[in-house]
């Protein structure tokens, strides 16, 4: 009997993705190294857009990326990830090309690992700065701050999505609305009643991750991490913007240790990102900015 040729990896279908493959995404994570982080790819499902590709084998996913827009002017992408034994036979250009098409003209975002970078790149992606990775035990110090930190509340949200959409330039609700229930501690700073800045941590692995972190100086950004180390038990992880430096500078003297990094990446956008990057410190994913 006559059994046709399987067809090429790069040819498959991609598909969107659901609620229901998050463990399949998981799965796929862990092939390559990655924490499992279910709570997180609940999160990316729910307020992205997940396309994967299946394995051929039947085996979960073969590939998968998260594209998360909002609106017009700016869409992040995250989470590309090809399974270890479909590596380089162009599933991840498949998949990009795909997610790209998907994002409709609007400007894109990313952060690539070492790795990842010359794929970027190929597609049309430039290089606009880097993010660098902290993650330890915080060891606090007395310290002075012109701000007061509290936990937020529901009468917190609306300030808060004011604040994120005049320092990221994009209406980013569907994805701040979820961030109470996924975070584990959500605070806000204030200064004269008026809020200032805010901050999350949220569950992953061993870790507590900090991120987002918004806030209108160094000196806020600094009293928001201290104010959610105070109710940690865990070691932190948090990803700062290079050009930050006093920051990362300051977490490293305050016991933190830097370790890799991944660089942003642009695609579709000639003048950088919109809005205000000297308030953004810290994304709330590496998927989602």
């Amino acid at each position: 009997m006559f059994n046709p040729s399987p067809r090429p990896l790069a040819e498959l279908p991609v598909r969107r993705l659901t609620r229901g493959d998050l463990v399949s995404c998981a799965d796929l994570a862990e092939d390559r190294g990655w924490p499992r982080e279910e709570h997180r790819w609940g999160l990316l499902l729910s307020a992205g857009a997940g396309y994967g590709i299946d394995d051929p084998e039947d085996k979960g996913l073969a590939a998968v990326c998260v594209l998360t827009s909002y609106g017009p002017r700016l869409a992040a992408i995250g989470t590309m990830l090809v399974a270890g034994r479909y590596g380089r036979q162009g599933v991840a250009r498949r998949l990009m090309r795909h997610v790209i098409d998907a994002a409709e003209g609007a400007p894109l975002s990313l952060y690539a690992t070492a790795q990842g970078k010359p794929l970027y790149e190929g597609l049309g992606f430039d290089v606009l700065g880097r993010c660098d990775r902290l993650s330890g035990f915080f060891r606090p110090t007395v310290e002075s701050f012109a701000v007061t930190t509290r936990s937020a509340t529901a009468e917190d949200l609306h300030a808060i999505l004011r604040l994120d959409a005049e320092v990221f330039g994009a209406d980013r609700m569907h994805v701040l609305a979820r961030l109470p229930a996924f975070a584990d501690h959500l605070h806000i700073a204030e200064k004269g009643g008026e809020l200032v800045g805010y901050a999350a941590a949220w569950p992953s692995t061993e870790f507590h991750t900090v991120g987002p972190v918004v806030a209108g100086n160094p000196k806020t950004a600094k009293a928001l991490i201290t104010s959610l180390a105070a109710v940690s038990n865990r070691p932190l992880r948090i990803d700062i913007d290079a050009r930050h430096e006093e920051l990362t500078s300051w977490l490293v003297e305050h016991g933190m240790t830097q370790g890799s990094g991944t660089a942003l990446m642009a695609y579709q956008s000639p003048r950088g990102l919109p809005g205000d990057w000297t308030r953004r410190f810290a994304p709330l994913t590496i998927a989602m900015g």
